[in-house]
């Protein structure tokens, strides 16, 4: 329950970024996987697991393996995406931006300056979905 709470909290966070614009930058389509890119799991210090997948984004929990989250990401650049995210708790759509700060961490920012990080989950590629 712990878990879905906090993951509450940071959906109304990003909720604020959905008018947000990263300036002289325009996404790009969709990229295949590259190996220093957002494909594949990662898991927040609460261990709510986020997955990136071929333009897709979805998020869920360890313990019962429910969806939180679903969406969809673009390439900003080689290590920025932004997601479309619409989350299943609160019925709310957001936007998030996150850089790839090294192959196993993205660092995150909502539109009212909250930062979070994600952590590249080793074995467990294709867990979600």
């Amino acid at each position: 329950m712990r878990r879905v709470v906090v993951f509450a909290g940071l959906a109304a966070i990003t909720m604020a970024l959905a008018g947000c614009e990263t300036a002289g930058y325009a996404p790009m389509a969709v990229r295949p996987q590259q190996q220093n890119g957002i494909e594949g799991n990662w898991i927040d210090p609460n261990g709510i697991v986020s997955t990136f997948r071929g333009g897709t984004f979805e998020t869920r929990t360890t313990d019962t393996n429910s969806v939180l989250a679903t969406g969809t990401y673009t390439y900003v650049s080689d290590r920025m995406a932004q997601i479309d995210m619409h989350s299943l708790l609160r019925n709310t759509n957001s936007t998030v931006n996150c850089v790839l700060v090294s192959p196993t961490q993205l660092n995150c920012t909502s539109s009212s300056g909250a930062q979070f990080s994600l952590n590249r989950a080793a074995g467990m590629v294709g867990a979600a979905g």
